[in-house]
């Protein structure tokens, strides 16, 4: 049976001033998967993302859905099931977390949405920690827990395609792990996932197909585990150091 195409990015071109940061670049995601975009920093990775939410103008197509996203504004993709979790995690620090939660489902309160509190008990089995810190602000947490809750908050507003930014930077690395078998487990809620992680190591691990983007080109593409073999993909990012990003 084909797979579904849930979104396809076709020829995208993104420019900051006369600098192009992303030159045609390509790529898919077909409904119930993890696909990976690893490379080195600077590589376009962040603006990818950022083209795809609308944060960014860019040239090219985006469809999500079998819809062209040209012109849709960003709260209008966050309706249509597309929700960026960005590196900065952008939390409310000053808001406990049950709050920070509930924002998530903003544009769902909007439209009469009745079973916000479902999700949320979702989110609570999968962050039990969140639960435990349900009360608290959210600048108190550690950075594990922070990062918990902007993919909590995130799976509040029930998107189709959940788009990650680098969410195991700066995390110590059992809590990485602890991360990313989340993020593994969250196929099982519907949810299809584009991630993009420095740690090129564990990204090919839980992710179905993968991307290589090198000075914003597609330098390589494949199933993960095949690329997890490639040898250039092995010298580059899964030597020593590589998991870094080097």
């Amino acid at each position: 049976m084909m797979a579904e195409r849930l979104l396809s990015v076709r020829d995208l071109h993104v420019s900051y001033g006369k600098v192009e940061a992303l030159y045609g670049t390509s790529l898919n995601v077909d409904r119930g998967t993890i696909v990976s975009v690893i490379g080195p920093n600077g590589a376009g990775k962040s603006t990818l993302l950022n083209a795809l939410m609308g944060v960014l103008p860019s040239r090219g197509t985006v469809e999500f859905c079998g819809n062209d996203m040209g012109g849709v504004s960003i709260e209008s993709r966050v309706a249509k099931g597309l929700c960026l979790v960005p590196e900065t995690r952008e939390l409310f620090a000053q808001m406990t977390v049950e709050d920070n939660l509930e924002l998530g489902a903003f544009t769902r309160y909007r439209r009469g949405d009745k079973n916000i509190r479902k999700t949320l008990e979702m989110v609570y089995s999968l962050f039990t920690r969140l639960e435990q810190r349900r009360t608290q602000f959210a600048g108190s947490l550690s950075g594990g827990e922070r990062q918990m809750l902007a993919l909590g908050r995130a799976l509040m507003s029930q998107p189709t395609l959940l788009m990650l930014d680098e969410p195991s930077l700066g995390l110590a690395p059992l809590i990485v792990k602890e991360i990313l078998h989340t993020i593994s487990d969250l196929r099982s809620t519907g949810v299809s996932i584009l991630l993009i992680e420095q740690n090129a190591r564990a990204a090919l691990q839980i992710s179905d197909y993968g991307y290589v983007l090198e000075n914003g080109e597609i330098a390589l593409e494949g199933l993960s585990s095949q690329l997890a073999n490639n040898p250039r993909v092995i010298e580059s990012y899964l030597g020593i150091g590589g998991g870094e990003g080097s």
